[in-house]
This record gives structure tokens, sequence and C-alpha cells, in this order.
């Protein structure tokens, strides 16, 4: 029965029938190699080369071994699991096939110990070839399986696909004709994703050869004429006679006889002109039998006659390669000449390749030199730039500093100046008065003396904290605080200072809440919104100051029904931007100092200020301070 690998003639793993094989290349291989010009590292290849390209089992067996022996003194492992595989193939072209078997598991072993899969694999699957051609079932169905399994694992779809082929020519081999069809199926459908048409071939023709043998003959019709279509098309004849042959016995069945002896016929050409000596033999047993059946004696003993002459040239096709060895030989030795100028010819090649390989790499270390320089360049350009705007921007800091000094030192030393002008004026009528016993101008002089003393210290207080707390030396502690607390003890503070204006001053503390601030800014922030209520409130006013909490901020509102803030003097109410001076209702002097640090303390306690005010109804200020994390009211 004949049998079809595709392996063979589609794609060539690493091992290749002659078909495959370059004459030439190996003859010019081979005088290179014999030039005592190489290294053994290249000598390796070339013996590999050899036995790729070679003619002849024999040819490829003796430089596998050369190529084996040099490998393994120079440790190549990869040489050294080719050379096995080329050994296998020698052996195999050769009929040797025990040696072939030996060859090809020593190389699946050494691919597997450096884990070449693919390599490994294609070993396996030259194994199941060596084994169906050998009769032994079982072996090639393993080695079958493993290369499919390696090749599904690598997603290595050629392969696969090719691998499946050939194990459903293994169970077509051995009638198992259910499980050829399974594998010709799942090996046409990869070949047809991968839109491989001389595979989706192979695979109709084949599924046509299984279909004939279960007696499905027109199915096996319909997919062998397809097959034969496609490989008309893309010249490959060889499967066309296998098909043609098979279809001959359709033919017949069927007692058109005509026909089949058409077909039996053009298989017979195509071996004829292709030198497939399988297939003349084959197509002319057919003929043979064709003849007998219609009882043309003369034409049925020619052919087979003719049959039994081929099918003896095959069993002696070992002569005949050795013939082929001793002519290659010869043709060998008429090629020197030529080989040397090919040589020559290679070596001033290598000399021009190897001259542009310098040049490019000196090209190409010059532009990564010039690429460094720009960048160092523009690194340093893109430094000074950055100085540059730093340096500005310090300056224009350094600018606004000394406005804003020179503006304080102006506002300072022109509301200073009343309470010392104030000091002056009392000390000449404290003689007047002392000198005329009057005790109640006295008593009068000491209220004011005592007002006077009181701005000079709460403006230099205000000053000393504001002052520190620009340098950024004012201490901060954050801890817990109770903020009910704290307003208290500044309630009574400002208790007296709002009873002497008869200013009604309410604490509305319903529920503590308790923060996490520094205890001493916010009794600033608490007295100074305080202070600055009262002092802007006319009398029969009043001052109301309340706690809340509301999305994790505890909140102090103090509200007046005093005179208001202007929306111009809103805009820059926490700044020394713009007039800060102004009198309270009864004369008190104010520079908004108290202002700065509550605004201050308030950012440094990681809180914010609001402000609502309107003109001639009063103001509302409104501080929002962080809750204590770990602490809430309802602790309390």
């Amino acid at each position: 029965m004949q049998k079809i690998f595709l392996a063979y003639v589609l794609i060539g793993f690493f091992s290749f029938n002659a078909d495959c094989q370059n004459i030439k290349l190996a003859d010019s291989l081979i005088n290179e190699v014999n030039s005592g010009r190489l290294s053994d590292s290249v000598k390796c290849i070339l013996y590999n080369k050899i036995a790729f390209n070679s003619s002849s089992p024999d040819q490829t067996i003796h430089y596998s071994e050369l190529g084996l022996e040099l490998s393994e003194k120079i440790n190549l492992q990869k040489q050294i699991a080719l050379s096995y595989l080329y050994l296998g193939d020698g052996h195999r072209l050769k009929g040797d096939l025990t040696k072939a078997i030996e060859s090809y598991l020593k190389s699946a072993e050494k691919y597997s110990s450096l884990e070449e899969v693919i390599g490994e694999s294609t070993a396996y699957s030259n194994l199941g070839n060596v084994y169906l051609a050998e009769g032994n079932y079982e072996n090639s169905k393993i080695y079958f399986h493993k290369a499919i399994e390696i090749f599904r694992k690598e997603k290595d779809s050629t392969r696969l696909a090719t691998t499946l082929l050939n194990t459903g020519e293994l169970y077509r081999e051995y009638h198992i004709l259910d499980s050829a069809l399974i594998y010709f199926q799942r090996s046409k459908v990869i070949f047809k994703n991968l839109n491989y048409p001389i595979g989706t071939a192979y695979n109709l023709g084949n599924i046509g050869l299984v279909l004939a043998e279960k007696g499905a003959d027109n199915q096996a019709e319909e997919n062998m004429n397809q097959a034969i279509a496609i490989l008309e098309e893309l010249g490959d004849r060889y499967p066309i006679a296998v098909y043609q042959n098979s279809l001959a016995d359709i033919y017949a069945k069927r007692g058109e006889y005509n026909k089949a002896v058409k077909y039996a016929r053009s298989s017979l050409n195509i071996g004829v002109e292709e030198g497939l000596k399988e297939q003349i033999r084959d197509a002319s047993l057919k003929l043979s039998e064709l003849y007998k059946s219609a009882k043309s004696s003369d034409q049925a003993y020619i052919y087979l006659k003719q049959y039994i002459t081929y099918r003896d040239s095959i069993n002696s096709e070992e002569t005949i390669r050795k013939m082929a060895d001793l002519r290659t030989e010869y043709e060998v030795n008429k090629k020197q000449v030529e080989v040397d100028l090919l040589s020559k010819q290679a070596k001033l090649n290598r000399i021009i390749a190897w001259s542009a390989v310098f040049i490019i790499a000196l090209l190409l270390v010059l532009t990564v030199a010039l690429l460094k320089i720009y960048r160092i360049k523009d690194r340093a350009v893109r430094i000074v730039r950055q100085r540059r705007r730093v340096i500005a921007a310090q300056r224009n800091k350094l600018d606004e500093v000394n406005k804003t000094k020179d503006r304080f030192f102006s506002i300072i030393s022109h509301d200073i100046r009343g309470p010392i002008s104030n000091f002056q004026g009392i000390s000449g009528l404290i003689n007047v008065l002392a000198d005329s016993n009057d005790v109640d101008g006295l008593r009068q002089l000491g209220s004011m003396m005592e007002a006077s003393a009181k701005e000079v210290s709460e403006l230099l207080d205000n000053l000393l904290e504001w002052a520190l707390s620009q340098e950024g030396r004012i201490p901060y502690y954050p801890q817990e605080v109770s903020l009910r607390e704290t307003c208290q003890s500044n309630l009574n503070i400002m208790l007296n200072l709002a009873i002497a204006k008869n200013i009604d001053l309410i604490g509305h503390l319903p529920n503590d809440v308790i923060l996490l601030v520094d205890k001493n800014s916010v009794s600033t922030i608490i007295r100074n919104l305080l202070s600055n209520a009262i002092k802007f409130t006319p009398e029969q006013g009043n001052v109301m100051l309340s706690i809340a909490e509301e999305d994790g901020f505890g909140i102090i509102e103090v509200k007046d029904s005093g005179i208001g803030i202007s929306n111009e003097k809103l805009e820059n109410l926490f700044s020394l931007k713009g007039t800060r001076s102004q009198w309270g209702t009864k004369g008190e002097k104010g520079i908004g100092l108290g202002l700065l640090l509550v605004h201050e303390f308030v950012e440094l306690n990681n809180g914010r200020i609001e402000v609502e005010s309107e003109e001639g109804k009063g103001t509302v200020f409104k501080v929002y301070l962080p809750l204590n994390s770990k602490t809430n009211s309802s602790d309390i």
C-alpha cells in the first residue's frame, strides 16, 4: 500500500529527503572544509550542513559522524544533537532502521537536556515515521503522540498539522480507519486556518483513500478529485499519481473500464515523467489487473512484466545509490576550480561586509557622542533657566516682604504715637492737678492713663506674637483641647470689657467639642475675635460666642451687632494692604493686627476662617478647626 508522509515533502523539520538536498552546495562545502583554513567550530557547522545537503546516505552518515566527533571534542552541544539527527536520516535512507532509531533517540535526549523542545519533538516525529516504515505500530504511535503534545504546547501550528497528518497515515496503514479520519480532519482544519493549500490537499486526498477503503466510493472520488485540482495548480504530481491509482480502483469496481484504464495510465505517465519508481510499479500492476479482467492477455502480460522489472529495481536501490556516490565524487573533483573561485569571492565579500560594519559602527559612535553632548548642553541651559526663575521669584518675594515691612512700621508708628502723646499730656496735667489738690481730676487722669497703657500693652502683645509667627518661632503643640472650656475662660476674661461698654456678652456652649490643636494659639484666636467684636459694637449691643461641629471640624462663631465692615476692607482683612487703622465705637484705637494673628494661627492649626458682614448690622466670624479623630462629642 502506498504511504504518503507530508513531513518529508511539505516542511523540513530537521529531517529531509533527497528532494530537499542541494548537491552543488554540498560539493562546495566539502572543498571549503578540505581547505584547512577553518576553525573547529566552523568545521562542525559545515560538516552538519554537508550531511544535510548530501545526495547519498553514506555521505550523510560520513559527515554526520565527523561532525559528531568534532562537536563532542570541543563541546558544542547543539551541534551534537543535530549530528545525531542527521546520522539518523542517513541510516533511515540507507534502510538501516535500527541504527536510525538509535540515533534519533540520542538526538531527542540531547535536545531535551538543552531544553530545545522543537528539536526534541522533531526527533520524536522522525522516530514515528521510522517505526511506521519498520511496521512497529505501537512505537510509531507513541512518538507521533509525543511530538503532537510538544507542538501543541509550543503552538507550532504547521508542524502540529503535519504530525497529525502523518499520525492519520499511521492509522490508515493499520486499517484503523475511524481514527485515521479523525486525525486527517484535525490536520485539515489547522491547514485551512493557516491558509496552507498543499496541506489541505494532502488531507483531502488521504481522507479520500480512507473513504475508498471503507467503501464510500462517491465521497472518496469527490475528495480525491478536489485534492488533485489543488495539487495540479501547485505542481505537486507525486500524490496525484497515488490518488489517480486509487480512483482507477473505484472506477473498476463500478465497471467503468475505460475510465479506470485512463486514470491508471495517467498515474503511470506521471511516474515515468517524474522518475517515481514506486508509482510506475503500482500503476503497472493496476493496468495488468485491468487488462486481465478485460481478457486482454497480451497487454496484461506487458504491464505485469514492467511491474516485476520496477519491483526488482526498487529492491536493488542500494546498488544504484552506490553508483551515484561514485559519480558524485567524480563531479566534485571536476568542480574544484569553480569552488576555489567561489571561495575567493566569498572572502572578498566578507572583507566588504566587515568594512561596512566598521563604518556603520563608527557612525553610530559619533551619533551617540553628539547626542550626549547635545543632552548635556540642553540640561545646562534648563538648569540656568530654572535658577534664573528661582532667583526672580526670590527677588519678587523679597520686594514684597520689604513693602510689607515698610507698611507695617508706618502703621505701628502712627498708631503708637497716640497713646504715647496721651502719656506726655497727662504727665503735665498731673502736676497741675496735684498743686490744686484736685482729687477728682487725678482720678479721671488715672483712668485715662490706664486706658492708654492697656492700648499700648495690647498693641505690643499682638505685635510680638505676629513677629514670632513670621519667623516661624511660634510654639505649636497639638493636643486634645476642650473647646467649651477654652471659650468659657476667654469669656470670663473679656466680660469686664463688655460690661464697661454696656454690651451683652453671650456664650452659647451647649455641648463640648474636642479639638486636636495648639491650646495657646486657639485662646489667642478666641480672645482677639471677642476683643475686636466688643471694640466695634456700640453700647446696648450684643456679642455672642457659640460652638458646634460639622464634617470633621469644630466651629467657633463670634457674632456681633456692631458697625460692620465695608466690602473694600473685607478684601484685605487678613493682610497689611489698604488702610488698617480704625476707631472703635467708644474711641478705642485698632490697627487690625489682631485679625492678622487670627488668620496666621488658624492656618497654623490646619483650619480655615470665614467672614460675613454688613455695614450698620454687624459681623460674623466663623473659624473651622480639626476635631480629635479619636474623641467626639458623644464621648463627653
